[in-house]
């Protein structure tokens, strides 16, 4: 019998799943640390129509990454969180798991 994912595993996922898919991608064709909505949403659509799933399944991820301090607001920006600046420089692979660990030392 299958169980179902409680929220939080949900959430993780929902995180992971918009950081690897959407975000990180984006980030590296875009070259910047910052975007806007509408380069955001134009990548999510894509993915999400390449992978037959409602753009709403994903929605909660964002805004998870923005209250996890791995994404920042201000204005009608979005950027990074400074940490993973490097990570963008070089071009490197920055999975969800890294994010959270730079973005979370003290």
């Amino acid at each position: 019998m299958l169980r179902e994912k409680g929220k939080y595993a949900s959430a993780t996922e929902n995180r992971r799943f918009v950081w690897e898919k959407v975000m990180w991608p984006l980030i590296l064709e875009l070259n910047s640390i910052s975007f806007t909505t509408v380069q955001y949403k134009k990548i999510r659509d894509a993915v999400c129509k390449d992978l037959v799933i409602p753009s709403s399944k994903i929605a909660g991820g964002f805004v998870s990454l923005l209250l996890k301090g791995i994404l920042y607001k201000e204005n009608n920006l979005y950027s990074i969180h400074y940490r993973l600046i490097p990570y963008m420089r070089l071009k490197a692979d920055c999975d969800y798991a890294t994010a959270v660990r730079e973005t979370n030392t003290k």
